[in-house]
């Protein structure tokens, strides 16, 4: 089946914004007196807010009753730190160029609430070029359950195997490939040489990479 479709992630992927949910985390934990390691954070990488705060929570024996209102929190701040700090990831107007020329249907699946979304959307400066937004912050599953991929590729009206998805974290890729989906992944430097990115179709430094002959090779 020949891939017509591309669907990007977004938080890592085209914004360097980890960091920012990083700092809104740790900000957030703090008040509780408690604190995650690197390691703890990268495990949790790509959840919606609230599993991820649901998760360490419970980690942490803090109260469920809280956890909405820390979503609320998390979220806020990462908005602010975004428009303070916003900035666009290596190569993401080459990999935009790289499949307009190629008459991509072209889409976003994003673990992030649509006001977050949005606010990069414009900051990167790709709206016209997404055909399709899919946020899995209201949906029923959020990755590593495929649903939001799967939206996306019926939003496109794109059967998953004409896919091809862009990845920076371990949930993103198993919902990619959970949905029968090609799964590029542009893990972090410190997180590159981790074996577990062996179950994606391909794995890349930096987006600049991402050629001709890689897509030949999918």
């Amino acid at each position: 089946m020949k891939l017509n479709t591309v669907i990007f992630d977004m938080d890592g992927l085209l914004i360097d914004s980890e960091p920012l949910w990083k700092e809104a985390a740790e900000a957030l934990f703090s008040t509780y007196g408690k604190q995650l390691t690197t390691e703890q954070y990268l495990s949790s990488t790509g959840l919606r807010t609230k599993e991820f705060l649901a998760h360490w929570f419970r980690h942490f024996n803090l109260p469920d009753a809280e956890i909405a209102d820390a979503e609320t929190i998390v979220v806020n701040d990462v908005i602010k730190l975004v428009q303070l700090k916003g900035k666009p990831m290596p190569g993401v107007q080459h990999i935009f160029n790289f499949f307009l020329e190629r008459n991509f249907k072209i889409g976003l699946a994003s673990s992030s609430p649509p006001e977050l979304i949005n606010l990069v959307v414009d900051l990167l400066g790709i709206k016209d070029h997404l055909m399709a937004i899919s946020s899995a912050a209201g949906m029923a599953y959020g990755k590593p359950h495929p649903e939001v991929y799967l939206n996306c590729a019926t939003s496109l009206n794109t059967i998953p195997v004409e896919c091809i998805c862009f990845e920076d974290s371990f949930n993103g890729m198993i919902a990619a490939k959970a949905a029968k989906m090609k799964c590029v992944v542009v893990p972090s430097l410190h997180d590159s040489k981790n074996t577990r990115w062996g179950a994606a179709d391909l794995k890349i430094s930096t987006l600049t990479n991402f050629n001709a002959l890689l897509l030949d090779s999918l």
